[in-house]
């Protein structure tokens, strides 16, 4: 009979911190390893006995498996190597390492967003210093990074990475496939304690509650008590024009975002640094969100050497309302975040707001002036938020109606 085999991972000179497997089942001789790393000598023996525990987990008793590693670590080893042998046997059952205590946090639905780093599902080197780079939130990509027949791998390793990667604090977001495939994402990392998920191409407020739907039954069947929110992207015509209904479909729905390289394309048109040709679809999201009182979130800017375009853009997108980015690179958060952080000025200006606002009204005046300009109720609320953001962020102390020195 004929041997089944399979390869899974990924090997080459500029592979770091992966592996490939090769994973031949036989029906007689016992377990074969053949071993190919810079770190055998050290870690050979452990690496060993991983692939050990995993093969005999699936009761793999007759296979020969060739490694080829490039620095993997243990969580890496055990998901290429489960992938490769529930390819083969068709296994659903789940290898799961130890979730480390660090990962247990929840978030909240009003949380900071200004930067969320897209890193991509199937390439483990981009995740392990995830939490390092200081971005609000981590999204490990499962869709558009990752290639057709590589998305049964990436899943499994994005549900070992939010189980054993330190994200320190970050929100913990993944962008799920969708439909069916979708399901499955969600089938395999709601259960790793998920804070948001992204539902990629969105146009309708049927595929939120769908979605939704999905993660409340996975929630209850494993008693998740902490709780999923949602950030539908809108990537096409349908998509904006349906953006009220879409950020209003659930509770759940934390923030919309845009994704504008799918929404040029789907007009037909170039994406431009100026970005004229998508101000009303922004305009619009902007709107939507704003109106279902959640965040509206702007598009990745593409170009990760331009960091003076990022900054202006970033400026350009807080103008029209947008209170966060996505990010392709580790380089641009630093700029989004302080972009969408009110600057000196502004929290002076706010503050000069709200204090010359409650004088007024301490003295039953019903008009309010700063200076020679009038202050109405909703230039106070938006000083009073920008006074919220700053506390939040640090950036003012909470005695902040003491004069400015």
């Amino acid at each position: 009979m004929e041997m089944k085999q399979t390869i899974t991972g990924n090997a080459g000179l500029k592979v770091r911190s992966d592996c490939q497997m090769n994973l031949a089942l036989r029906h007689k001789g016992g377990i074969s390893i053949d071993l190919k790393s810079k770190v055998k000598t050290l870690y050979g023996k452990s690496i060993k006995d991983l692939c050990l525990e995993v093969l005999s987990f699936y009761g793999v008793r007759n296979a020969d498996l060739t490694i080829d590693d490039s620095g993997a670590l243990p969580f890496v080893l055990a998901a290429r190597l489960e992938s490769a042998i529930r390819r083969l046997i068709g296994n659903d059952s789940e290898f799961l390492p130890p979730i480390i205590g660090k990962n247990l946090y929840s978030t909240t639905i009003g949380r900071t967003r200004f930067s969320r780093l897209y890193l991509p599902g199937n390439n483990p080197s981009l995740m392990i210093n995830a939490g390092l780079h200081s971005a609000h939130g981590i999204i490990l990509d499962l869709e558009d990074s990752v290639a057709p027949d590589k998305k049964d791998e990436a899943r499994i390793l994005v549900r070992n990475a939010l189980r054993l990667i330190d994200f320190r604090g970050a929100e913990r977001m993944v962008r799920i496939n969708q439909g069916e495939t979708g399901l499955k994402d969600l089938q395999s990392v709601i259960p790793q304690n998920v804070n948001l998920v992204l539902i990629p191409k969105c146009e309708s407020a049927d595929q939120v509650k769908q979605t939704d739907a999905w993660i409340s039954e996975i929630r209850k069947k494993n008693k998740i008590r902490n709780k999923v929110f949602l950030m539908p992207i809108v990537e096409s015509a349908l998509g904006v024009e349906n953006s009220f209904t879409i950020a209003s479909a659930s509770s759940n729905v934390a923030a919309v975002a845009i994704g504008l390289e799918d929404f040029t394309a789907d007009l037909g048109i170039q994406r431009t640094f100026e970005g004229t040709e998508s101000l009303y679809a922004r305009s619009r999201v902007v709107v939507a969100a704003k109106a279902a009182r959640i965040q509206p979130i702007d598009s990745v800017f593409s170009d990760v050497g331009d960091m003076e375009g990022l900054k202006q853009t970033v400026l350009r997108s807080k103008a029209l309302g947008f209170e966060g980015m996505g990010c392709i690179h580790p380089r641009q958060i630093p700029v989004i975040n302080e972009g969408y952080s009110p600057d000196e000025s502004e929290i002076e200006k706010a503050r000069k707001i709200v204090i010359a606002f409650e004088e007024a009204s301490e003295k039953g005046l019903a008009v309010v002036a700063l200076g020679s300009k009038m202050i109405d109720a909703p230039v106070v609320e938006r000083a009073r938020n920008t006074i919220k953001m700053a506390e939040k962020l640090g950036l003012i102390n909470t005695n902040w109606r003491t004069p400015c020195k």
